[in-house]
């Protein structure tokens, strides 16, 4: 990216969306910096580097697949118990790390939005890189679990993406509110934990959404996650687990709701990060 020194550069608070999203691919080479320093500083900074990323989804399946699987004895639908719940974790460990990158985006970088101008939205966004490269590390390990229970996916894995595109709206909806927030109330970083655990209570990490009541499964399907997992679910592990379409398509409706939410309140403030951050 160069810049013409004869030419006065006009810094605007708020710009109109078309230049907006222009100034996004003119800016396109900070927004990969940032992102590749994100993510080295998130494993060099670590005792065991990428090993945490493995150890922490491994962990978390062995401990819910203990109490859902052996204690409370859920129904799996077919499947071995820590692959239905590791089909779950990675989406779920995707949103939750890319909702805590994000959310605490603008306050990590403060000193740079204070003093450069450049389209906000690439700082909260480079969260969901380092989320993405989370989920890829998990993904090598869930093939792995795959071999080691001889099951394969058929090719409804091809619906993959979708559902990655569906994590990601959720993802990014809700880490753009919450960058907002955080820039304006400090409180914030400390509910984001919070929310993270309080939401893998109510999704279905541990167990089936086929448990939910028939009265209530659409209801449930209002968390966007629940269509997020079952389909990550329906999508890796074949024709053994069943699929609710309705849900789906409430789950589609509100995590596009979600993403136009944060996305438009994110905007809304951008013009005083600078000043109360």
């Amino acid at each position: 990216m160069s810049l013409d020194l004869k030419t006065p550069l006009i810094i605007e608070p708020q710009r109109p969306i078309g230049h907006y999203w222009r100034d996004l691919l003119q800016y396109r080479e900070l927004f990969y910096f940032l992102a590749w320093r994100d993510v080295l500083v998130r494993y060099k900074q670590t005792a065991i580097g990428v090993a945490w990323v493995a150890l922490r989804p491994l962990l978390t399946m062995a401990v819910i697949s203990f109490v859902f699987g052996r204690l409370a004895r859920l129904p799996s639908g077919g499947v071995p118990y820590p692959l239905l719940v590791f089909a779950a974790v990675l989406p779920w460990q995707f949103f939750a790390t890319a909702l805590s990158e994000s959310g605490n985006s603008l306050v990590s970088n403060a000193t740079l939005i204070s003093k450069v101008y450049f389209p906000r939205l690439i700082v909260p966004a480079t969260g969901i890189v380092v989320a993405l490269v989370d989920l890829a590390v998990s993904g090598a390990i869930f093939l792995a679990l795959l071999a080691w229970y001889g099951v394969w996916p058929d090719l409804r894995i091809l619906a993959l993406p979708a559902f990655l595109l569906l994590a990601l709206l959720v993802a990014m909806g809700a880490g753009l509110w919450l960058a907002a927030l955080n820039a304006r109330y400090r409180d914030v970083r400390y509910v984001v934990p919070f929310l993270v655990q309080f939401g893998l209570y109510i999704s279905p990490v541990g167990f089936s959404s086929s448990v939910v009541p028939s009265q209530w499964r659409l209801l449930y399907s209002a968390n966007p996650m629940v269509g997020v997992i079952d389909g990550f679910r329906w999508s890796l592990l074949g024709q053994d687990v069943a699929f609710y379409w309705p849900g789906l398509v409430l789950s589609i409706v509100f995590a596009v709701a979600l993403f136009g939410f944060g996305l438009g309140y994110f905007r809304r403030v951008e013009r005083s990060f600078a000043d109360v951050i």
